[in-house]
Order: C-alpha cells, then sequence, then structure tokens
C-alpha cells in the first residue's frame, strides 16, 4: 500500500478539482444555432454548422420558408429533414415550435395587432397542434418542444394560474411520449421576464415543463439577467439557453456578460445547450450569424 503524505494528497485533490472545472467549463459542444436564422436553405446551415464545428442545431422554421415551421411539416418531409441532418452528423436540440403563441381567448392583448380573429380557433385546436409538434420532435429524434404563454395582457401575473392550468395536461400528453415542454420568456407573451418565469414553474410542477431562457428578452421590462433574473430561476429546470446577436456582438447596446452566464451556469450545473438565435434582421442576417458565432466562439476560448 502506498503511503501518502499530506502534500501529495492535496496535490491529488487539487488535480482533481481542476479537472472538474475543466469538465465543466462551457466549449463548442454546448453551443446550437436556430438554423432559419443562419441560412437561407438547410443545405447552406449544414454548411454553417460544419464550418464552425457544431454537433447541434434548433429548428424553428425551414430555412428559405419562413412560413413552413417544422411541426408542421407532413411526415415524409420531417423524415426527409431528419435524415439529411443525421447524414450530416448533427442533432437537433430544441424545436421552437409556436405553441400558445396567440391571444387567450377572452382576455385583451396590450398589443392591439394581436387582436386576432383566429385565436379561438387556435385555442381550440391547441392539444392537435401539440400532437403534430411532439409526433415532428419524435421524428427529429429531439425531446425539448418550446411552448409560450399567450399574448401579454396588462397583469400577467394575474393569469398565470389560468395558463399553468392549460399547460399542464399538455405537458401530461408531452411526458408521455418522453418530451419536456420549455416556457420561453418572451417579451409579447405573459411570461416575459425570469421572475414571470419562476412564478409559473411554481405552479407547474410537472417534471415535463421547463425552462427556454432568452436572457434578453426580460431586459425590455427593466430585468437585469445576470444575476438578478437568473438568481429567481429554479437552475434544475433550465432545459435550454438563447442567445441574440444584439446580446453578444460588440456595438450593441445590449450587450450582457455571457462569459459570466456560461461560467455560472457550468458551475451550477446547467448541462442543455446554448442556441444562436440571431434576430438582426434584413440583408446582413446571414453576416450578423457568422460574426455572432465567432463572438461566441472567441469568449469561450478566452
Amino acid at each position: 500500500m502506498v503511503d501518502w503524505n499530506r502534500r501529495q494528497w492535496m496535490a491529488a485533490g487539487l488535480g482533481l478539482c481542476t479537472a472538474a472545472r475543466a469538465r465543466s467549463r462551457v466549449d463548442r459542444a454546448w453551443i446550437s444555432a436556430i438554423t432559419d436564422e443562419i441560412a437561407r436553405s438547410p443545405e447552406d446551415a449544414i454548411a454553417f454548422a460544419r464550418q464552425y464545428g457544431l454537433s447541434f442545431v434548433e429548428l424553428r422554421s425551414v430555412p428559405g420558408a419562413r412560413r413552413r415551421r417544422y411541426e408542421a411539416l407532413p411526415r415524409k418531409e420531417l423524415e426527409s429533414a431528419a435524415r439529411q441532418l443525421r447524414d450530416a452528423g448533427l442533432k437537433v436540440s430544441f424545436l421552437n415550435a409556436g405553441l400558445l403563441k396567440h391571444m387567450l381567448p377572452g382576455t385583451e392583448p396590450v398589443n392591439p395587432r394581436h387582436r386576432r380573429p383566429d385565436a379561438a380557433k387556435r385555442f381550440a385546436a391547441r392539444m392537435e397542434l401539440l400532437g403534430r409538434a411532439l409526433e415532428a420532435a419524435q421524428i427529429l429524434g429531439v425531446d425539448k418542444v418550446r411552448v409560450f404563454t399567450f399574448h401579454r395582457v396588462k397583469d400577467p401575473l394575474a393569469l398565470l394560474p389560468r395558463i399553468a392550468e392549460i399547460i399542464a395536461p399538455m405537458a401530461e400528453t408531452a411526458g408521455r411520449a418522453g418530451i419536456t415542454l420549455l416556457v420561453e420568456n418572451e417579451a409579447s407573451c405573459n411570461v416575459a421576464t425570469s421572475a414571470e418565469l419562476a412564478a409559473l414553474m411554481k405552479l407547474l410542477p410537472s417534471r415535463w415543463v421547463g425552462i427556454n431562457w432568452d436572457p434578453l428578452n426580460g431586459t425590455r421590462y427593466g430585468e437585469t439577467p445576470m444575476p438578478d433574473g437568473y438568481r429567481l430561476l429554479p437552475k434544475d429546470r433550465i432545459g435550454n439557453v438563447q442567445i441574440k446577436g444584439k446580446s453578444i456582438l460588440p456595438g450593441w447596446h445590449q450587450l450582457l456578460p455571457w462569459r459570466r452566464i456560461f461560467d455560472v451556469m457550468a458551475a451550477d450545473g446547467y448541462r442543455g445547450k446554448f442556441g444562436l438565435e440571431t434576430h438582426i434582421f434584413g440583408e446582413g442576417q446571414i453576416q450578423a450569424s457568422h460574426d455572432s458565432m465567432k463572438q461566441i466562439l472567441r469568449i469561450l476560448e478566452s
């Protein structure tokens, strides 16, 4: 038996701690990107992922066809898309479905543009739409699907119990398929801030409901995402994080402390993905996506 002295034990312990920290540091393997923001075709999205050594992508709409959301595609097209990604060595980290992103019938949205005549029809069809999204997720090999919280009203906190009542049975259905619904904090919806996310999670204890955290979205309502907003969130329920281009590219006034966010979340045990959602529109969107990804990787390597 080897008789180690105190100095050797301390050195060994330090080495283990260093190795643990290295394993928990966010690197390229944690990064994903929404394909319809980085390219104008599925093939170009794959080329983008390869260029930056990504293993994952997020899906929302088919690149170059913004009105064709993946959750609404026919089965054969989904199978073809899944095969194309698989052949390229890519996995899907998150399906950005549009579930419940409409006015809740009987409420008055603060934005008049959100008063849509089809809201009642969409609400009545919510379980059918959920079923299609879940089927799409299974075909695409992803176990996390986005859900919203209806368009924002004057007093969103008062509406949260009703929203929880609506999402709860949807989560049960998703759970039977082995899929988690991730609620996104979206500025135009009733859950826009981290504080509102935390409040809704308390009303939805199901293991099949989690969080898609977009730190920048809460800033519209005066929230400081890190550390204030993040401190409120149930850390073990964060399933995905999204990075807006404006929050990471030098020159924009909406920059967030992403180096700190990466480090704090990794230390807290987060093991999900960070997906680029460029959201800088117009002719320069693709270039902004390249610039954003380069900046993400630059931060990770610093």
